[in-house]
């Protein structure tokens, strides 16, 4: 198996020092590995390409012939969450009684809610902690 180009080709590099194979050229080694009959790991150290990039390579050509489907991306539904709601009786402030919800939150967070206000606050709060960082 011959792997050095016929041709003299000058092989461009870019800021990042990687070395830009042309297309054709790629084609060729991916024509050559697959009669080659060795694996991906030693046909790529024997031309001197990075195994990684040659994966790469062979990975774009089997899926542009459809050797394996490209999978669709996943709708993804979230499940319903349930919260477990306990209403005490706060301190009495000024001889009032008022009602109040406590949310504890994992990790020893406690919130309470004595006001209308303060409950779309605490929805918007775990709104937002119920989101990814």
């Amino acid at each position: 198996m011959d792997t050095t180009p016929t041709d003299e080709t000058i092989l461009k590099a870019d800021v990042l020092g990687r070395v830009k194979t042309p297309l054709t050229r790629r084609e060729r080694l991916l024509d050559e590995f697959e009669r080659s009959g060795l694996s991906g790991q030693k046909y790529a150290a024997l031309v001197g390409v990075k195994y990684s990039t040659f994966a790469t390579w062979a990975q774009k050509r089997r899926r542009g012939r459809g050797a394996y489907p490209v999978k669709a991306p996943v709708q993804r539904t979230d499940p319903v969450k349930w919260l477990e709601a306990v209403i005490e009786a706060a301190q009495p402030a000024g001889g009032k009684h008022l009602l109040a919800l406590v949310l504890e939150l994992p990790g020893g967070a406690k919130a309470e809610i004595k006001d209308a206000k303060q409950a779309a606050l605490a929805a918007e709060l775990l709104r937002a902690l119920t989101k990814p960082c």
